[in-house]
């Protein structure tokens, strides 16, 4: 261990001798003792030679390096068990072509292992591409920032080692189940739209304010074309109707505050993140709580969702209804008026939300999350 320490100093500060290095090093410094014992002009020649060799051989590798500058493309968030894709480029700055360089770029090995590619020649004032995947199993923000360059070029002798900042950030979104209904945002959703004074729903509605007539799309119900603009454009146009709120909203509150269970909570931030785009795509106002960031919507809600976790610095809940979702089984007395719940447990049901007020969904972590959240609520 202490060995390689040694060596990994060595390239990283000056050079490190290969196994052809050593050995002319050795031979260099056999024939330089011959030389002197017998006083032979010719082993001083040999050994003078090697020792000539060596020491440019120790002074190319370093200069091969010089003048490559290593630029990283963006990288595009991807989902869970989806790849990521890393793009780097190195570019030769100078007049002289570089060979046999060795590229790593130093993942977190959280990821995986460093990725190592073999580069065989950048020409003169090119660039050369290096495309790799990499699985994302595991949602998260990722970040690394090294890319070591590494050669023994041009005699193979001594290794010499550059590290160049490239900075990445690689965002891993969570799952988003596909529901097909949700009856925790449904019933909140008729709730919210019961306290306000009116709400037109453009897919059930006939009468309202039109906002705007757009294209024709398939399943859009035929009681909303608008029949004189249709013939006017030669093709179905359909109305879209203002929808009137009274500004309130849904609040989907993830207990990341409290201490969790590693495989609870990733079933938590799934939930959350499927319950946000069911609620979206039914057109509802809807926002994510986290103790960490508050508040907040849009893209927003998946990159924090990525980089959340559990016991993060505690904040205070929004006075508003909200659908909690925690495995703290003793925080459900302090939710506000109106909220629901996901409780994630083993325990059984009955003893639990007997006598609870709100009505909920006891999650059990050893059954598919989907059909879960697609359940009736227990009261």
């Amino acid at each position: 261990m202490r060995h390689h320490r040694v060596i990994d100093w060595l390239e990283r500060r000056w050079v490190a001798p290969a196994y052809g290095g050593w050995l002319l090093a050795g031979l260099s410094l056999f024939f330089f003792a011959a030389a002197t014992n017998t006083m032979a002009g010719w082993l001083y020649v040999i050994s003078g030679v090697m020792f000539a060799l060596l020491a440019i051989a120790a002074i190319l590798p370093d200069r091969s390096l010089k003048g490559i500058q290593v630029r990283r493309l963006p990288i595009q968030p991807v989902t869970v068990g989806d790849a990521i894709t890393v793009e780097l480029e190195f570019a030769n700055q100078t007049p002289d072509a570089k060979t046999l360089i060795q590229a790593q770029d130093m993942l977190p090995s959280v990821l995986t292992q460093p990725k190592q590619q073999a580069i065989e020649l950048i020409p003169a004032r090119e660039i050369h591409r290096w495309l790799y995947t990499q699985p994302a199993e595991q949602r998260g923000v990722y970040r690394w920032h090294a890319v070591q360059l590494r050669t023994a070029a041009p005699l193979g002798l001594f290794w010499r080692r550059r590290t160049q900042t490239v900075k990445a950030v690689a965002i891993v979104y969570p799952t988003v189940l596909p529901l097909s209904q949700c009856p925790l945002i449904d019933q909140m959703g008729r709730q919210v739209n019961a306290q306000v004074q009116y709400s037109y729903n453009p897919y059930g509605a006939t009468e309202g304010l039109t906002r705007t007539l757009r294209p024709y799309r398939w399943g859009d119900p035929t009681r909303l074309v608008h029949w004189r603009t249709s013939a006017r454009y030669g093709e179905l146009r359909v109305r879209e109707l203002e929808v009137f709120t009274g500004g309130q909203e849904i609040v989907i509150a993830l207990d990341s505050a409290a201490v969790w269970q590693p495989e609870n909570f990733e079933q938590a931030v799934v939930a959350a993140a499927s319950i946000y785009f069911y609620a979206s795509h039914h057109r509802l106002q809807v926002s994510l709580w986290t103790a960490a960031t508050g508040m907040l919507r849009g893209q927003a809600v998946l990159e924090t969702l990525a980089a959340t976790s559990a016991e993060e610095p505690s904040a205070d809940l929004p006075d508003r209804p909200l659908l909690w979702l925690t495995q703290n089984f003793s925080s459900l007395d302090a939710l506000p008026a109106d909220s629901r719940w996901l409780l994630w447990t083993t325990a059984p049901l009955s003893p639990l939300v007997g006598n609870r007020e709100a009505p909920g969904l006891v999650i059990a972590p050893d059954r598919p999350l989907q059909p879960q959240l697609q359940a009736q609520l227990n009261r």
